[in-house]
């Protein structure tokens, strides 16, 4: 394939030719050959004025599209229009409002918006491997804060002023630190929990990071009990203590404030039920950010495959729609 694109503007040239992302597509869906997605006869034909193959065996859905077993499926928007949000989400460190992409590619705020949630699903990483060498653990809360609401509004939803106050969203984070920073980057794995209790916190590290690594957290009392499956050391920030030697838990803190820039400075506000999402999007960006942006492009790509999120999934509205 010609040189791909480097940049926005190279890649909304290079994506405007329809065949070039059939062609991609073709790559990506079906690297040893198109066949049926509901047969999988390989003895297909492709009908070259609508861009789609029909299968000889006679069934239902006998002509697909490459969208079909993707993020993509049922869209009428055109494959150019989704690999520039791809590509915008990818790489714009704060994220896009949906709004933004919506007058970039020319469609509506909600189309945009169901747009950029297909994405980020397809940026969630399936299998994660277990984190070793040094891990550092945290949470942190999100949601606006009690003092900037009208008094009524507090009364009713806040249940008690400090940082886990019911109006707000708990998100609990690992870091992996990089063991050469100069050819890797340290990785995170974030999780929206429901509490932040010792429970919660210690199977959200067990499950995530292998046994006798070395664990870096701060002195919250929902740690104790770890240094039986780990070399456990903790920094007393009540103590205005940030770092001792090597233990420290910077990194995972830097996250917590690029994860926040991006809510509040392009999301404003994200609602509880989607934020499992938002969380992804950002792991994916901090993750590959030592990549270009053909590279992550390329990486958000590939996850496509095999997902699928409906606008009535999205909204909540599925399960209503089934028994209707």
């Amino acid at each position: 394939m010609e040189h791909e694109p480097a940049t926005l503007m190279e890649a909304v040239r290079f994506f405007a030719d329809q065949d070039r992302i059939l062609a991609m597509m073709v790559d990506l869906r079906w690297p040893t050959g198109v066949h049926c997605p509901t047969c999988g006869r390989t003895d297909v034909t492709f009908l070259a004025t609508r861009r789609v193959w029909e299968c000889k065996e006679k069934h239902p859905r006998r002509q697909f599209s490459a969208k079909v077993g993707t993020i993509f499926e049922d869209s009428p928007l055109s494959l150019d229009k989704w690999f520039v949000a791809i590509w915008s989400i990818a790489n714009c460190k704060n994220g896009i409002s949906s709004y933004e992409l919506g007058r970039a590619v020319g469609v509506t705020q909600k189309s945009a918006w169901h747009m950029l949630h297909r994405i980020r699903l397809a940026m969630e990483t399936g299998s994660f491997k277990k984190m070793s060498g040094n891990a550092e653990a945290d949470e942190t809360v999100l949601g606006g804060l009690a003092k900037n609401m009208h008094e009524w509004k507090r009364k009713a939803r806040v249940a008690g002023t400090g940082s886990h106050a019911a109006n707000r969203s708990i998100v609990a984070g690992l870091l992996e630190r990089a063991t050469d920073k100069k050819k890797g980057a340290s990785r995170v794995r974030v999780a929206h929990i429901l509490d932040a209790n010792a429970k919660t916190l210690q199977r959200f590290v067990r499950e995530t990071v292998e046994l006798g690594a070395n664990l870096h957290t701060d002195g919250a009392s929902a740690y104790l009990g770890l240094s039986a499956d780990y070399i456990h050391e903790a920094v007393n920030h009540a103590a205005e203590e940030y770092v001792r030697d090597n233990v420290h838990t910077n990194g995972i803190e830097n996250f917590w404030s690029l994860l926040k820039r991006t809510i509040k400075g392009t999301y404003v506000s994200i609602e509880p039920f989607h934020l499992g999402r938002y969380l992804g999007e950002q792991a994916f960006r901090f993750n590959e950010r030592k990549d270009n942006d053909r590279g992550r492009f390329h990486k958000a790509l590939k996850g496509i495959v095999g997902k699928r999120l409906t606008y009535a999934e999205l909204t909540g509205n599925a399960a209503s729609e089934a028994a209707a």
